[in-house]
């Protein structure tokens, strides 16, 4: 019902932005949303457009229902759309603010523990807008090239001053925008520098991580600047289970990336990064 009015107000030159809580709950809404609005403009030959914005949220959040991470399967059912996922609520504003001038579908994925995190309010919060396609290097390094999107960012991050304590500088990549991606081709630029590469997210083995990782490896010709194999690290193949501890360990931390980038290290110079006893 949402999305179909939406559709409705959109079609007939209004700007819905539909209000789904949270990301799990989209799935109730991806047969309308693949089949009637993101192949709307195509069908039609260009005649007709609905530039719906679907405003969702998830990712680290405690309950099998609010903690889910479906992105690989909305990606590629979604064809047609824009799916944006901001790190922070500034960014998903600059993204709101695009989209308003735009005429393409759009879903924007809020980081939901993003609400609880205070951000430098911009003087123009209302006209600020962000590019689609363009990830931005949020921490410069020499060693690994990191590249992940949304909540992933601040575990990330998080990581990275762990291992430049262990002698390793990370380059950290938040792509921002899954369709679009990349459309510049910067994280091949990265692994240029870095010559290594791992994809990290909360979605199931061979999702997101892996349409990452085809992208840059294979679309944009990264795999001739690798010295070692690229690598994804992405939530286990069940959903999180009830509470903090629950959700810790069904998807990547501080720890076990820092565990996967040091072993990729180890490999290259073992001496220098020895295994810990």
């Amino acid at each position: 019902t949402i999305l179909g009015q939406a559709i409705g107000m959109a079609m007939r030159g209004l700007r819905p932005i539909a209000e789904i809580q949270y990301l799990d709950y989209v799935l109730y809404a991806l047969q309308i949303m693949s089949d009637d609005l993101a192949t709307l403009h195509w069908r039609t030959a260009g005649g007709q457009k609905a530039p719906v914005i679907v405003r969702t949220r998830g990712h680290r959040l405690e309950g099998i229902w609010h903690s889910g991470s479906p992105m690989s399967g909305i990606i590629n059912l979604v064809r047609g759309m824009y799916v944006l996922v901001p790190r922070d609520m500034t960014r998903a504003a600059g993204f709101y603010n695009t989209l308003l001038k735009a005429d393409e579908p759009a879903i924007v994925v809020e980081v939901l523990n993003g609400y609880r995190v205070k951000e430098r309010l911009p003087d123009n919060i209302g006209e600020m807008t962000l590019p689609l396609g363009v990830p931005e290097i949020i921490r410069t390094g020499k060693d690994v090239t990191i590249v992940t999107y949304g909540a992933s960012c601040r575990v990330v991050l998080d990581a990275a001053d762990k291992l430049s304590k262990a002698g390793i500088e990370i380059e950290v990549i938040d792509v921002q925008s899954l369709l679009p991606f990349d459309i510049h081709s910067m994280i091949v630029e990265s692994l240029k520098k870095t010559n290594r590469v791992l994809f990290v997210d909360e979605d199931v083995p061979g999702g997101t991580t892996a349409y990452m990782m085809q992208e840059v490896i294979e679309k944009q010709g990264g795999y001739f600047h690798l010295d070692s194999p690229a690598q994804t690290l992405s939530g286990t193949v069940h959903r999180p289970a009830y509470g903090s501890d629950g959700d810790y360990w069904s998807k990547p931390s501080a720890e076990t990336i820092f565990d996967a980038v040091y072993e990729m290290m180890r490999e290259v110079d073992p001496l220098k990064f020895p295994v810990f006893k």
